[in-house]
């Protein structure tokens, strides 16, 4: 026996006759006796008035004689059935009878039922089966049939015959299944009116569906032929010859519990249990709490039958299950993991939710950050307390986690780990990580980008910080075992990184470190040096962006790649070359770090290094010319390089730079020389004192359509060389390059006073954002240049503060400024007036690219309503238009679908008549009460077996003649 599954009690005993069927009705029992009386046993601690409306559940306590129906039967009672939702007793002795409960009227009888011996009743459908010798009844209820209209009950009347047939032999018992009946006759199951056939013999019991067809692993083997058979989940339970059998339901159906009774008649299944009848006594077989029966199962080692039930707590428990199933998970890949079932337990922690440090603490070679170390797992859950087997403990509040054991002794902790630390172990932790590792990486890749986000908008999250841990640009060290998805992934990933080395699988290690990772530094580093992964250990400095280490490392070991006795142990041969193409992506990120290290393979690598930076644009290439005789004089010296040969490379770098970014150079060095050009002559007048803003030569015409026309010149800088009082054509197209279009405007309508002008940029600026973003955004260009001509107090001397501002910005933060209105207005009062007229023009030309809305709200309240004819009229006559067209093309949707609904409704209508003529198209036979298929016309019907053959057919067909194509 494994547990207990069923508590029994003897309800009462020394009935006066023996006992031949027994109900139970509520808390009540009904008893027949062979005498032909029924007699009503009740709980003693009840009244009969209340009993009913108290409860519907046997109770676990001793029964009483309530009263006795004498005369119930005239001959022994064969069997009895409540149906509960009728409130009827079903009976059959020398026939059927239905009786009225509780007062046991009769309702109706059966009379074709005499002599019948097995009935079932289909409560759904309210069919009656019979069996009387070898004939087969089947009665149905008539459509009027109403149990309170007593004189239609009378002999049977609310009943009408469906069918009779014939069996092989006498009927011992039968069952409805679905719309077919299992039939037991001599030793083997059939099903009639279905699939027929013997589906067991002897003491093999099967499981089938409602068509009778066997379930997959659906065999029961008894310990002996059952006489019956009751199932009550998730348990089967068996009546054999000398005892009552328990058994799972669960494959492989197991044997859980034998209940030893003496002289067993019948085994009823009761609403909360199960009545065993003996010959002169009734005994109740109650369940026992799921949650004692889970503990019984935990403290026995039978994991799997403990987490079955589990699932059969009550959904308002989920927490309490969601407990258990975690204790029971923990427990059992303990179990599993010390009997060497690696990959198992390693599942069962997976199910168990817990933390990946507490299944770390298993391998205590595995090395991870200090301050995360959970404690070994060598406390665990003890269920097997007489606390938790007591009855009066066992509900479903019964707790796995209430005491604890010492299932692990770590006094000998020598063989234990080198146990955990074999192969075997250790590629069971790999396939944990790995599975956990996409959750993990996701949450911390998550977190990192709430990192980012909160630093660019300047605001630190108090959640996020109060685990935040400090990272130096060395490695993850001292990570807190709570701090975040980050500190949980570096533990993970060091964690595997191990696993993976340690079990020889390099390649898998070295992918992991090529891809997004969070190795901690400083372990990985150490693990991986003393392991002589040096690629391994160059990837995880390049992911950290420890640069100068990894450069450092490389040119070590191409030292001693070169050398007749190196003192590392090298699995491959290191070159220079590999020195520069680690360089190649530093070029635009540290050129000074690139110069530092090229210096170290020029004299090996002279051609691959002055490619190096013929490669691409170095943004430090000031720098090398500071620098350029640190770089050239080695290769001189030594010979390497002539003179003249270094003057042509040195001129390639500093003036040809590579063919594709030769025309992108020239165009900055142009602009540079027109601008260069313009400020001397600017210069020059400005001593004459003869200087005109409006003045233009060929060369300050040639600049301004550079500025205007081409891109890839950097206006930061061209927009600090210009003067703060003069060029403000020029100074508006490169705060324009800058997106700064306020300033832009500004200076076009204050310093230029040139409206064409401010009005042809906000043009320009509207269409090119046609392309890029919704016309709701771009269309605000207008409404700044409206705001600079209703402001008077944006002055000239707020623009060039502004302006002045902007300059000395540090470069690349000019980005950030505000544009397109969103600057704050000066507290300054200008002495400028309001520019209505102007207002009013653009309102005029450009009433369909301004929002009108926004525009009225700008305008002052003096405003007169005839000015904006022109910017109205055109705007109301078009949006009244748009909402004419929307309301047409609504009223065409609306007749559309009522169309589509009408067609609908018109396909639904067809109608297929099949009759006793109707003909397959296919086969030519007769349709019958087969399954038919109609083809599209309504007239072709077909057999669905014919359609599925000749579309199989078409199928075939049609791949053969791809293939002789």
């Amino acid at each position: 026996m494994v547990h207990s599954a069923y508590d029994s009690l003897q309800l009462f005993k020394d009935c006066p006759t023996k006992i031949d069927a027994v109900e139970s009705y509520g808390s009540t029992l009904l008893v027949a006796c062979s005498d032909g009386s029924l007699r009503i046993y009740g709980p003693e601690s009840s009244p009969p008035s209340d009993r009913h409306s108290e409860t519907l559940e046997l109770k676990r306590e001793p029964y009483v004689l309530e009263r006795t129906v004498n005369g119930f039967s005239r001959r022994p009672m064969l069997a009895m059935e409540v149906l509960g939702s009728r409130e009827l007793l079903l009976s059959l002795s020398e026939s059927i009878s239905f009786h009225k409960l509780p007062n046991l009227e009769t309702l109706a009888v059966i009379t074709k039922a005499k002599g019948a011996n097995a009935y079932s009743w289909d409560d759904r459908r309210g069919f009656l089966c019979f069996a009387r010798q070898k004939r087969v009844c089947i009665f149905r209820q008539k459509e009027i049939f109403d149990f309170l209209w007593l004189h239609t009950m009378i002999r049977g009347r609310g009943f009408v015959e469906v069918k009779e047939f014939g069996v092989p032999d006498t009927v011992k018992s039968m069952s409805w299944c679905g719309e077919n009946i299992c039939l037991g006759i001599r030793r083997d199951y059939t099903i009639l009116n279905a699939t027929n056939g013997a589906l067991t013999e002897d003491n093999i019991g099967v499981l089938v569906d409602q068509n009778g067809k066997l379930l997959q692993e659906g065999r029961i083997c008894w310990s002996e032929a059952p006489i019956s058979v009751v199932i009550q989940k998730p348990y089967a339970m068996a009546l054999l010859p000398r005892h009552i059998e328990i058994r799972s339901l669960r494959v492989p159906y197991p044997l859980i519990q034998t209940v030893v009774l003496r002289d067993v008649r019948h085994i009823h299944q009761g609403n909360n249990a199960v009545i065993v009848a003996l010959n002169n006594s009734i005994y109740g077989l109650f369940p026992v709490p799921l949650g004692a029966q889970i503990v019984q199962l935990t403290a026995s080692g039978n994991f799997e039958e403990a987490l079955a039930l589990c699932k059969l707590l009550p959904p308002e428990d989920s927490s309490l299950r969601a407990s258990k199933e975690q204790s029971i998970h923990i427990r059992y890949a303990h179990y599993l993991f010390e009997n060497g079932s690696y990959e198992d337990a390693m599942e069962h922690f997976g199910a168990s939710q817990v933390e990946i440090t507490y299944v770390l603490s298993l391998y205590p070679s595995i090395v991870i950050p200090k301050s995360s170390v959970a404690a070994e797992p060598d406390k665990f859950v003890d269920v097997t307390g007489e606390a938790y087997l007591s009855r009066a403990s066992s509900g479903l509040s019964d707790d796995l986690d209430s005491s604890t054991s010492h299932l692990l002794e770590y006094d000998e902790s020598s063989a234990l780990e080198s146990k955990k630390m074999s192969h075997n172990t250790l590629m069971a932790l790999v396939k944990f990580l790995q599975k956990k590792r996409s959750f993990i990486i996701g949450k911390a890749a998550a977190e990192r980008t709430e990192e980012v986000v909160s630093d660019a908008v300047g605001h630190t999250f108090v959640s996020y910080e109060s685990g935040r841990s400090k990272r130096s640009s060395k490695g993850r060290v001292n990570i807190p075992l709570d701090s975040g998805a980050k500190e949980m992934a570096a533990i993970l990933d060091t964690a595997l990184l191990q696993a993976l080395l340690l079990t020889g699988q390099a390649a898998a290690a070295l992918d992991l470190l090529k891809g997004l990772n969070y190795c901690d530094v400083k372990i990985s580093e150490e693990i991986l040096r003393n392991g002589n992964h040096y690629v391994g250990l160059l990837e995880l400095y390049k992911c950290n962006s420890l640069h100068r280490e990894a450069l450092k490392l490389l040119h070590q070991l191409v030292e001693e790649s070169k050398s007749d006795e190196p003192k590392l142990e090298l699995t491959q041969k290191f070159k220079p070359e590999m020195i520069i193409e680690y360089l190649k992506p530093l070029c635009g990120i540290d050129p000074m770090l690139v110069l530092e290290f090229s210096m170290l393979v020029l004299e090996s690598c002279p051609t691959q290094t002055i490619d190096l930076f013929l490669s691409g644009y170095i943004p430090g290439v000031d720098a090398l010319n500071e620098r350029k005789w640190d770089l050239w004089e080695p290769a001189k010296r030594n010979g390497i390089m002539t003179d003249a040969k270094v003057e042509v490379e040195h001129n390639a770098i500093i003036a040809k730079p590579n063919e594709r970014d030769k025309k992108e150079s020239s165009i900055k060095k142009a602009v540079q020389i027109y601008l260069s050009e313009v400020l001397e002559w600017y210069a020059d007048l400005t001593v004459q004192k003869k200087w005109d803003e409006k003045t233009y030569t060929s060369t300050r015409k040639k600049l301004l359509s550079a500025l205007e026309g081409i891109s890839g010149y950097s206006p930061e800088v061209l927009l600090k060389r210009l003067p703060t009082n003069a060029l403000f054509e020029e100074r508006a197209i490169l705060l324009g390059k800058m997106n700064q279009h306020e300033l832009a405007l500004s200076i076009y309508v204050h310093k230029l006073h040139v409206p064409d002008l401010a009005l042809s940029y906000c043009d320009r600026v509207y269409e090119a954002g046609l392309h890029q973003q919704p016309a709701k955004a771009t269309g605000n260009i207008y409404l700044t240049l409206l705001q600079i001509y209703l402001n008077p107090n944006k002055t000239t001397r707020d623009i060039e503060k502004r302006i002045n501002n902007l300059v000395s910005s540090p470069p690349g933060s000019a980005s950030k400024g505000k544009s397109d209105g969103d600057a704050d207005d000066p507290s300054e009062e200008g002495t400028s007036n309001i520019m209505l007229d102007e207002v009013l023009d653009v309102l005029s030309q450009r009433w369909d690219r301004v929002n009108g809305a926004q525009a009225l709200k700008l305008l002052p309240n003096e405003t007169k309503l005839q000015n904006l004819v022109p910017f109205l009229g055109p705007l109301l006559r078009k949006t009244s238009e748009a909402h004419r067209n929307f309301s047409v093309i609504t009223r065409l949707r609306e007749s559309q679908n009522l169309q589509t609904k009408d067609e609908l409704y018109s396909q639904r209508k067809t109608v297929v008549k099949i009759t006793a003529d109707s003909m397959c198209s296919l086969c030519n036979k007769k349709i019958g009460t087969s399954v038919f298929a109609v083809y599209p016309n309504g007239n072709t019907i077909v057999h669905f077996v014919c359609f599925r053959d000749s579309q199989k057919m078409k199928a075939s067909g049609k791949s053969s003649s791809l293939r002789r194509r």
